[in-house]
């Protein structure tokens, strides 16, 4: 009975208000008075909604952040090996360019070891019997004399820097053609000047060619700069230090002469 009034007394507030509008006042309170209800019932959704956004989006940036940082250390080491690529490409053409002022014929090789002992001043170098080089072949770099070929494999060569110890070349001063004898002292920055009168005409500064003499080494080719003289006046000798022109400890390629005595005596 009670359900039939109930289910009536709806059934007349329908009617009412579809047919009459009588309960549009009404309605405005209820709903006033039921938004905060609603607002509050909607919070959990909004802060799921809200900690997917913004959990989703930190973890977006942190995967970017760390794709980013990949390829910034790619790049980086990209940028490293173009750098010694620039480098390289840069002492090639110094060198290459050296080539147009000699008289000589050349070929370019690579240095592809230095001598395990500090104390012996000596390289191998990527080129050997295969490609005609031969024992006391000069070498050379675009700054000038390095050294000669010591001994000579298939494929490979050993060179004797002109500041070992055990090694002698015969120069002359550029300036005005006074011979001399640059050997070397075991110091890759330093030969010393022997046999040179102390009243000699040679001052700081000068350069040291060869000079052709015992048919070693071709002549002309710059082997050092004097750098300190020393005149004792109870020596008959000067006492002259010089700094070699070449690129003795960083050079990478260099260049293996065939003079042209050599060439006209192996023809």
């Amino acid at each position: 009975m009670k359900v039939t009034l109930v289910a009536l007394a709806v059934a007349a507030l329908l009617v009412a208000d579809l047919r009459y509008n009588r309960l549009d006042g009404s309605r405005a309170v209820l709903d006033t008075l039921l938004a905060p209800v609603f607002w509050v019932a909607g919070i959990p959704g909004a802060i799921g909604a809200w900690q997917d956004t913004h959990l989703r989006s930190r973890q977006t940036l942190l995967e970017d952040n760390a794709h980013l940082r990949r390829e910034n250390l790619v790049l980086k080491g990209r940028q490293q090996q173009l750098a010694s690529l620039q480098a390289d490409n840069a002492r090639l053409r110094s060198l290459l360019n050296s080539t147009a002022l000699l008289r000589d014929d050349v070929l370019v090789a690579e240095v592809v070891g230095v001598a395990p002992d500090p104390v012996r001043h000596q390289l191998i170098l990527d080129k050997g019997d295969d490609a005609s080089v031969y024992p006391g072949q000069p070498l050379i770099d675009a700054g000038g004399l390095m050294g000669q070929v010591l001994e000579v494999s298939r494929f490979h060569a050993r060179v004797l820097l002109i500041t070992d110890a055990t090694h002698s070349v015969p120069v002359q001063v550029n300036r005005n053609g006074v011979r001399a004898v640059a050997e070397g002292t075991g110091s890759l920055d330093r030969l010393e000047i022997h046999h040179v009168a102390a009243t000699t005409d040679i001052e700081e500064g000068d350069l040291l060619v060869t000079s052709g003499l015992g048919q070693r080494f071709p002549i002309g080719y710059p082997v050092a700069t004097v750098t300190a003289i020393e005149r004792d006046p109870g020596q008959a000798f000067a006492r002259i230090t010089a700094r070699p022109t070449a690129a003795l400890d960083r050079a990478r390629h260099v260049l293996l002469v065939f003079a042209r005595n050599e060439q006209e005596a192996g023809g």
